[in-house]
């Protein structure tokens, strides 16, 4: 090919952000015409480059915005070790439909049974779709909100228009009135708009200890389990695997060390949401 010619191509390419395109229209190019291809073949080879370019960038891109603590995934799950997990119900979750529906995806369950993992690998999927996901533990969605409490701000902006929010590790810290309320509003915004996942350690009947105010708790539930998938994992600590695998290798005559006081399972009668009736006149704030 002719230098200035190619020069032209390229300087064009680059003008048109073109940069898969300008990296394999050469070797495309010669292969094309040493098997007689037609020009749409040719073009759509060019095309398909590009775009699949174009899709690993933004997937780079979304990844790198969405601030996910590590990476998962859901064949890194070891399903074996939770065995009352509804494999099939999973992997329909994983087929994102309810993102599409902007419906929300809630996994309950003690510490270490894999809420967190499999709520960061759906977020991961979601990205690889070409969907912005954020991910905040509710410690740091608090403190961000309390900071800028007006949704106006750029960064809290972005926590609002997002298709899919990540909220992690919700009752492991009681929120005073103020956060409740900010709370409220926040899933207030996305009720029917965006989805959200949300792992809680604490089954829906105690939300009105984490909230500090049933009725708040209450509408908080009402939105969030309207269009909603409710996981509830009943099992035992990912975390604690080796060590109770260690000592199941001990001695008979070796008492070893008794890990139930780590482990609990949150019940299906845990699971109903709060029946709090509105009081009548000025509303006052409910102490649990």
């Amino acid at each position: 090919m002719d230098k200035l010619l190619t020069e032209r191509i390229e300087g064009n390419l680059d003008l048109l952000g073109l940069i898969g395109i300008k990296k394999v229209y050469a070797q495309i190019g010669k292969d094309a015409q040493k098997n007689n291809s037609s020009y749409s073949h040719y073009l759509d080879l060019l095309l398909q480059e590009e775009v699949s370019l174009k899709q690993s960038y933004r997937f780079q891109i979304l990844l790198r915005e969405a601030g996910f603590p590590c990476n998962k995934s859901l064949e890194s799950f070891d399903f074996s070790y939770q065995p009352g997990l509804d494999k099939k119900r999973i992997n329909e979750l994983f087929e994102l439909d309810f993102a599409l529906k902007r419906e929300n995806v809630i996994f309950l369950g003690p510490p270490g049974v894999g809420k967190t993992h499999l709520a960061i690998a759906l977020g991961i999927k979601t990205c690889s779709k070409g969907m912005r996901t954020y991910f905040l533990t509710m410690d740091m969605l608090m403190k961000r909100m309390r900071q800028e409490p007006n949704q106006r701000f750029p960064r809290l902006r972005r926590y609002y228009q997002s298709p899919l929010m990540i909220i992690d590790e919700l009752g492991y810290l009681p929120l005073n009135q103020e956060e409740s309320n900010l709370f409220f509003q926040f899933v207030s915004h996305h009720y029917e708009k965006h989805s959200l996942i949300i792992t809680s350690n604490k089954g829906f009947r105690d939300w009105g200890e984490i909230f500090g105010d049933k009725v708040i708790a209450s509408a908080i539930l009402d939105r969030l389990l309207h269009h909603s998938h409710v996981v509830n994992i009943k099992g035992s600590s990912f975390r604690l695997k080796d060590k109770l695998e260690s000592i199941a290798e001990y001695k008979q005559t070796e008492k070893p060390e008794d890990l139930s006081r780590f482990s609990y399972t949150i019940e299906d009668n845990q699971l109903q949401p709060l029946e709090s009736k509105r009081p009548r006149g000025r509303p006052r704030k409910v102490r649990l």
